[in-house]
C-alpha cells in the first residue's frame, strides 16, 4: 500500500491522486435502503490503491485459436489465488480479495461508474403495516429510463425472485446480478435482467439489459424555500466537492436536510471534505492504523450557523457513519432516523505478486467523542424507525430549528 496516509501531517487530509485510504461499507450489497441498483464498491471495500497495476498477461495464455478463451478463464480463475488465501486466515466478514479485474472495476466505480439498470429503490410503507419495495428515481437515459419506468412504481420481483419484504440490499444485489451478494462481482453491461412491477392495478413484465451508468452520488433539492435537501448516496470522487458547492449556492436563510439514508460509505476524503462543509475546522474522527492513531481534521471555514438535521438508518454504513458522529458530537447537526449499521473497520488494499488485491482490515475507527462505532452503531438523536416518518419528522425538525435561530 501507499504511504500517504501514514505519513499524512496530523491536520490535513491527505488527498492524493487515489484517494489510498477508504472506510468503506457494503457498497454493492450492504444494508443500503437507498440504491441506484449497483451502487459503487462492496462489502470491506477496499482503498484505491497508487497506480494500477495489470496482470501479467503472458503465463498460460494462448494467442488467439480455440484454447484462447479457455486459457484466459483459467488464468482469470487463479488471479486471485494469493489474495484469497490472505483473506481467509482472518474470518473477518468485511475483508475481500479482488482478481486485478474485478478491482479495476471497483475503482472506476469509486470514480462514480457502475454497472446497473438506472433505477433508485426504496422501502415504502402501505396500508396493514407492511412495506414494499418502489422506484425512488429513475436515472435519464438510462435502460429503466427508456423502459418507462417511473418514480413510485412497485418492484415486486427481479428475475423471478419476489422482493416484497426483502431488505433493499438484496434487491441491489438482484439487480445488478451480484446474486451471491459478493463485493465487486456485478454482472457485466449487456446482461439481462426480468423485473416483474406493477403501476396502480397494472402489473406488467420488463426485460432490461444492465449497462455501465455514472452515479448520481449527490442529489441537491429545495423542497422549501427554506430547506436545502442534500442527498448522498455514497461517497465516490468529487462528492466533498460537491457537497461544499450545494451548502455555498443555497438561498440565504436555508437550512439543511442532509440524507444519509443508505448511504453505505466510500472514500473517506469525501465523507472528512462534506464535514468541512458544516464545520470550521476541528476534529471530524480518529482511527487506528498500523498501531498508531491518526486523526482526521475538517479544513477551511464551513457553514457553522445554517440549521442542520441528518437523516440517518439501518443502512448508513461507514464513511457515512463517520460524518454523522463528526457532526452530532460537535454538537452541529439533529440526527433523526433510526440507529445506523455500525460499520468502523478500516480497510487497505495489499497488491499481490499475481496482481490481485487482498483488503485487509487493519483498524477501526472513532467519532471525536471517542466512541467506537463498530458492531454497534450510532443512535440518533430522535429515532423515528418508518422511512417515510422520519423524513417528515426531520422536515418538521429543521422547521423548528430554522424558527427558533
Amino acid at each position: 500500500m501507499s504511504g500517504t496516509w501514514r505519513n499524512a501531517p496530523p491536520r490535513r487530509v491527505r488527498r492524493g491522486a487515489a484517494l489510498t485510504l477508504v472506510f468503506a461499507g457494503a457498497l454493492a450489497t450492504g444494508a443500503a435502503t437507498n440504491s441506484w441498483g449497483g451502487v459503487p464498491g462492496g462489502p470491506g471495500a477496499p482503498g484505491v490503491p497508487g497506480p494500477r497495476h495489470e496482470l501479467n498477461g503472458a503465463a498460460g495464455r494462448t494467442p488467439g485459436g480455440a484454447g484462447a478463451v479457455p486459457a484466459e478463464a483459467a488464468e482469470a480463475a487463479e488471479a486471485k489465488v494469493a489474495a484469497e488465501e490472505l483473506v481467509s486466515r482472518s474470518g473477518d466478514r468485511w475483508e475481500a480479495a479482488y482478481s486485478a479485474h474485478e478491482y479495476e472495476g471497483f475503482e472506476r466505480r469509486m470514480g462514480g461508474a457502475y454497472v446497473g439498470v438506472g433505477v433508485s429503490v426504496k422501502r415504502s410503507d402501505v396500508p396493514g403495516g407492511d412495506e414494499v419495495v418502489r422506484v425512488e428515481d429513475v436515472l435519464p437515459d438510462s435502460p429503466a429510463d427508456r423502459a418507462g419506468l417511473r418514480p413510485g412504481d412497485r418492484l415486486q420481483a427481479v428475475d423471478g425472485v419476489p422482493v416484497t419484504g426483502e431488505p433493499v440490499t438484496e434487491v441491489v444485489a438482484l439487480l445488478r446480478g451480484a446474486a451471491d451478494a459478493s463485493p465487486g462481482r456485478a454482472a457485466d453491461p449487456g446482461t439481462a435482467v426480468d423485473l416483474t412491477l406493477s403501476r396502480g392495478g397494472h402489473q406488467w413484465s420488463e426485460t432490461l439489459k444492465r449497462a455501465r451508468l455514472a452515479a448520481a452520488s449527490v442529489s441537491v433539492s429545495q423542497p422549501s424555500p427554506r430547506v436545502t435537501r442534500i442527498e448522498i448516496a455514497s461517497f465516490t470522487e468529487g462528492v466533498g466537492a460537491r457537497v461544499r458547492r450545494a451548502v455555498a449556492e443555497a438561498p440565504e436563510g436555508s437550512g439543511f436536510l442532509l440524507d444519509l439514508r443508505g448511504n453505505s460509505g466510500g472514500l473517506v476524503a469525501e465523507a472528512t471534505e462534506s464535514a468541512s462543509a458544516f464545520l470550521d475546522g476541528g476534529l471530524v474522527a480518529t482511527y487506528d492504523y498500523d498501531d498508531e492513531q491518526q486523526a482526521l481534521y475538517a479544513e477551511g471555514t464551513g457553514n457553522t450557523a445554517a440549521p442542520l438535521v441528518v437523516l440517518v438508518d439501518g443502512g448508513t454504513m461507514s464513511a457515512a457513519e463517520l460524518l454523522t458522529g463528526a457532526l452530532q458530537d460537535r454538537g452541529r447537526a439533529v440526527v433523526v432516523g433510526s440507529r445506523t449499521f455500525g460499520k468502523g473497520s478500516v480497510q487497505v488494499p495489499h497488491r499481490m505478486p499475481d496482481g490481485s488485491v487482498a483488503e485487509l482490515t487493519v483498524g477501526h475507527y472513532s467519532t471525536p467523542s471517542g466512541r467506537r462505532v463498530h458492531g454497534r452503531g450510532l443512535l440518533p438523536d430522535l429515532e423515528v424507525r418508518s422511512g417515510d416518518r422520519a423524513a417528515e419528522r426531520a422536515r418538521r425538525v429543521l422547521s423548528g430549528l430554522a424558527a427558533g435561530s
